[in-house]
């Protein structure tokens, strides 16, 4: 390697199974950039560690379990925290200045991004109807938000999930105001005046999950995505959207245009889309 190469990556505990190495190695690549990313198995008692003093990884993306814990040791070292990092209370993606940290959220706006991008979704003045609310489901929550989205009904099993949510987003006005909880016997009624359906809960990250939702309350109209992503087959709910002949989105879209979004952060360049694209879908199938 030469001394010149920077080093990017991801950090979080596991990381094996990530595709990001592929898209980000294949755009530094494509641009002529001399850099590398690559993956950084660090546990969670080794985070702050990783985040103040390894200086040599010069910007990198965080994944599960890591980040909201990033994002506490980020305000106490007084690292510059961006809108969406306050919206969903968490960090995925860290630029080192010299000796600062700069600390952004690419999954709320890289969500917003491909749902127009990838589905052709216009948010604003629409409603949408989201299944689960748990660290997918507040970047979903912001992007909409910023997206002028009308509403959003959120339908979550988990007590404890859905009082942190409140919590959360009780502090901001913007979002407060447009977010309803809602029962189980609510669906039925709730969807049919939705235009868009999100699933963030982890159902379908097996290939034999079934969908998080009745196949018979979709109705025609209504734009799908299913924030999770199957390697080696749709998702239940993606081949129920498919069937149907709904306009669906996969959590590989989203996977994409944060990395993008935090592409151009590091570097200050256009992203290469395509070639991040490509390099993505080749690296699924494998």
């Amino acid at each position: 390697m030469s001394p010149s190469k920077k080093i990017y990556g991801l950090i979080g505990y596991p990381v094996k199974h990530s595709l990001s190495p592929a898209m980000h190695n294949a755009a530094f690549k494509a641009t002529g950039i001399d850099a590398q990313y690559r993956l950084f198995e660090v546990k969670p008692e080794e985070l702050r560690d990783f985040l103040i003093n390894r200086k040599d990884v010069v910007g990198f993306n965080i994944t599960i379990p890591h980040k909201i814990k990033a994002r506490e040791i980020c305000e106490k070292e007084d690292a510059s925290l961006d809108s969406f990092v306050k919206m969903t209370g968490a960090v995925n993606t860290v630029k080192r200045a010299k000796e600062n940290l700069k600390c952004f959220n690419t999954d709320a706006p890289g969500f917003a991004k491909s749902l127009k991008e990838e589905l052709g979704f216009e948010a604003r003045d629409k409603k949408a109807l989201l299944l689960g609310c748990g660290g997918a489901g507040r970047a979903v929550i912001a992007g909409l938000t910023s997206s002028e989205i009308d509403k959003i009904y959120i339908y979550e099993k988990s007590k404890e999930v859905i009082q942190a949510a409140q919590k959360h987003f009780s502090a901001s006005g913007g979002v407060k105001d447009k977010i309803e909880f809602i029962e189980e016997s609510q669906l039925k009624n709730i969807i049919q005046q939705c235009q868009l359906l999100v699933n963030a809960t982890p159902l379908g990250m097996k290939g034999n999950d079934p969908s998080p939702i009745d196949k018979n309350l979709l109705h025609k109209g209504l734009y799908v995505y299913d924030v999770v992503y199957n390697r080696n087959k749709d998702t239940q709910l993606i081949q129920d959207a498919k069937s149907l002949g709904l306009k669906f989105a996969s959590g590989l879209d989203m996977l994409l245009y944060q990395g993008v979004l935090a592409w151009e952060y590091w570097t200050g360049k256009d992203a290469p889309l395509e070639v991040m694209r490509k390099a993505l879908k080749e690296a699924a199938r494998k």
